[in-house]
């Protein structure tokens, strides 16, 4: 069966000429900040010290602070950091702050500014920018809104000292320390900072064409470790053919996230490195819209596909199935018995189906942003497995553009296949979300229970509980079929072989600092 579904998708991608390409959309240890590393002293090859790196998500923001999407956020950590930042255990190290203090009522953290810092225009990080950023994600410049959600529980930003910051949250919290990833940026650069990015990471923002590429130089007044590139483009190119052939050709000395379907293809004369893409990958469903309010359809639709199936045909099986909004890399949160809880059953679909009115099925339109290889093929295997039990399913294709205005933001679908991942190892960024009046619950999902264990877990002073609430979350979001949560996709990174220093992070980031010339 699934070799013949194989062929028929296929052959379906060839005739409609389907744009092919990447995948994506739009954290629990915490390791202690540390002092600035020694200076990298290594001699660079003269030759050449740049790479040129594609990647296929055209970049809808360069405002840090208001980024939708985990592929803009993984250039710009090369741009940007904050009072602290992400390191590749999933915990997170010092930044802007060379140390850090948390009150024991867990509703103060206190941040010492860490001496030398400038940022790329060569100023120096004043006190003044620290809480202007700040103040900026908790919503000054938003009408109150805060732009990062953790932000809303902050009632104080404020200045101890010259060189201390406190911020003061209205309940405890043991996660808030990963919101202070929050880029730091210029004092009042809020209008300017989308076009003329300044932020105080290893590269400087040098130039962005749309639709073409963004260039950043290694910035050689880096606090830390300075990175070993003087150079890196990041090329926007859409098809995972074409990364191909200009990796070949020499175009392009680097590919992220190239689906591994094509391995064979960059198997002799590269690098490939294979990981998990630390996302979960769900077809979407807009629980506000009919018949998708109707908890038996959701279910009817988990019991009508077969998730084994479409691993095995997207990812030729090497993706990992989640059953819920949490990746495997999240340890503690992730319940591998989800994964299986419902196993394809069509007569249960069809008996669902029935139940709510819907002997005969319906039509469903899933809206899939077009330049995401894996997304579409997802998309193609749940038109068939869905038709079994009488569900006509219309795939329509959009821009990413598009997608993140008209879909993520404007909640104008029916139903989506895309990623949701996070920027850090917190439990909460991913079941946050789904809260029914939390800003970026695109699925409009509305449960009060839900709601309530996400709201003990958040108001948890102890993590043993708190893991517990979320726990709960993630079974509530199984049971009510939410979504129908697919997997963590497979994911490839593939260099030249002269270059090395890649490490996959255990969060959605792209380091390129550590990557050099043999």
């Amino acid at each position: 069966m699934a070799k013949r579904l194989q062929k028929a998708l296929l052959l379906l991608a060839v005739a409609a000429m389907l744009p092919v390409s990447l995948y994506g959309c739009t954290g629990d240890t915490g390791a202690s900040p540390s002092d600035p590393p020694a200076a990298n002293t290594d001699e660079l090859p003269q030759e050449k010290n740049s790479v040129t790196v594609g990647i296929a998500q055209d970049l809808d923001t360069l405002d840090p602070h208001k980024a939708a999407s985990a592929g803009v956020s993984e250039v710009l950590f090369n741009l940007y950091e904050g009072l602290v930042k992400v390191n590749a255990e999933g915990g997170v190290s010092g930044a802007v702050a060379s140390d850090y203090t948390i009150s024991e009522d867990k509703t103060v953290y206190t941040f010492t500014l860490r001496e030398g810092v400038t940022f790329h225009n060569g100023a120096p990080v004043t006190m003044d920018d620290v809480l202007y950023s700040l103040k900026r994600c908790a919503g000054s410049e938003n009408d109150g809104v805060p732009l990062i959600s953790a932000f809303s529980d902050v009632t104080d930003i404020s200045a101890v000292d010259d060189t201390h910051v406190a911020v003061t949250l209205s309940k405890p919290s043991l996660e808030f320390l990963y919101s202070m990833t929050a880029a730091i940026i210029p004092q009042g650069s809020g209008d300017t900072i989308a076009t003329n990015p300044v932020g105080t990471g290893p590269f400087a923002f040098q130039s962005y064409t749309p639709q073409e590429s963004l260039v950043a130089k290694r910035y050689d007044g880096y606090w830390g470790t300075p990175a070993y590139l003087e150079e890196v483009t990041f090329r926007i190119i859409s098809s995972a053919e074409t990364m191909v052939m200009s990796l070949k050709s020499g175009v392009l000395d680097m590919v992220i996230h190239l689906p591994n379907t094509m391995a064979a293809e960059v198997k002799e004369g590269f690098t490939v490195h294979e990981d998990t893409m630390k996302l979960v990958q769900a077809l979407y469903l807009n629980n506000a819209v009919k018949p998708l309010d109707d908890v038996r359809v959701r279910q009817a639709m988990y019991y009508a596909i077969d998730v084994n199936e479409i691993i095995e045909f997207v990812c030729n099986g090497a993706g990992v199935a989640t059953g819920t909004s949490m990746y495997p890399a999240h340890t503690k949160y992730f319940l591998p018995e989800l994964a299986t809880a419902y196993q394809k059953n069509l007569d249960k679909a069809r008996e669902l189906l029935a139940q709510a009115g819907y002997p005969d099925g319906f039509a469903l339109t899933i809206t899939v942003p077009g330049n995401y290889e894996q997304h579409v093929q997802t998309a193609q295997v749940l038109e068939q497995q869905l038709g079994q039990v009488g569900i006509q399913v219309t795939i329509q294709t959009v821009e990413w553009e598009s997608w993140v205005s008209d879909v993520y933001r404007g909640r104008e679908y029916m139903a989506t296949v895309c990623g949701i991942a996070a920027d850090d190892m917190t439990a909460r960024e991913m079941l946050v979300r789904y809260v029914s009046d939390g800003r970026k619950n695109f699925i409009n999902f509305n449960d009060p229970d839900y709601d309530k264990a996400v709201a003990q877990a958040i108001a948890s002073t102890d993590d043993q509980a708190q893991t517990e609430c979320y726990l709960e979350a993630e079974r509530i979001l199984n049971e009510q079929a939410a979504s129908l949560w697919i997997q963590d996709l497979c994911d490839l990174v593939v260099m030249r072989p002269e270059l090395e220093g890649f490490t996959f992070y255990r969060t959605y980031v792209l380091d390129m600092s550590t990557i050099r010339y043999q």
